[in-house]
């Protein structure tokens, strides 16, 4: 096991807002954290070090970390604690292939059916992203870019979509984010947002369907060069 914590570089547990569901709100900072590539695939981690971290008992890691093995998040080794899966190129592949085939569709067809308001409504998170691109905060980024394609999507709805989409965004992590936003490489994926919320509110069917399909592609681009730089599993 790394010598070093590795709960000291994930996010408090009192920055998540309520503390009711202690399950909940360590599963979705160990997802960020695994997401921004804070916690790596092949390491492991114990419920007790990361309890430390949140500041509270083991218990509801020990759950949250089963929750994320159900997704293929993470495994568990026994007696020893929980190892980050990696995600090989084909996965990264085939997870883009199955969300281009679902969301330029759907997203093309929004510029008709959604609302001007609905649409207008995105921009706040849209704009989010953009800024904590520029930032380089990476659990800003994800959330708010969570937060908007889910949204978007939501627009259409279909709920059973929007999970299937959300589960693939989990399943296909970004690693390597800090060395990428450091070059700012995350800042032209950011700008793609706004570019496709205008598209839409301006109900340019053919111009929603070029970003997204390009963004989805931006996106694929920006786990292979994190990939080459030896963020993933070099048998990937």
């Amino acid at each position: 096991m790394n010598n070093t914590d590795p709960a000291e570089a994930l996010p408090s547990l009192s920055s998540l807002g309520d503390r009711r569901n202690y399950r909940d709100q360590v599963a979705h900072a160990l997802r960020a954290a695994l997401v921004a590539g804070q916690l790596r695939p092949g390491e492991l981690y114990s419920a007790p070090a990361l309890a430390a971290r949140f500041g509270v008992s083991a218990t509801p890691v020990r759950e949250a970390m089963l929750d994320l093995v159900r997704e293929g998040l993470v495994e568990t080794v026994s007696n020893k604690g929980f190892r980050v899966t990696a995600v090989t190129e084909r996965q990264l592949d085939e997870y883009t292939h199955i969300r281009a085939l679902i969301e330029v569709p759907t997203v093309t067809a929004l510029a008709r059916t959604a609302g001007l308001d609905e649409l207008e409504a995105l921009r706040p998170d849209a704009e989010s992203i953009v800024h904590a691109a520029k930032a380089a905060d990476l659990i800003g980024y994800i959330e708010a870019d969570r937060r908007f394609h889910l949204g978007l999507l939501a627009l259409a709805g279909n709920r059973h979509l929007v999970e299937v989409v959300g589960d693939l965004r989990k399943r296909s992590r970004l690693y390597g984010l800090t060395a990428l936003a450091e070059r700012g490489l995350l800042e032209a994926s950011a700008q793609e947002h706004l570019e496709l919320l205008d598209a839409l509110l301006a109900r340019d069917e053919a111009a929603a369907a070029a970003v997204m399909a390009r963004h989805l592609g931006h996106v694929r681009g920006l786990w292979a060069t994190s990939a080459d730089s030896g963020s993933a599993d070099s048998a990937d």
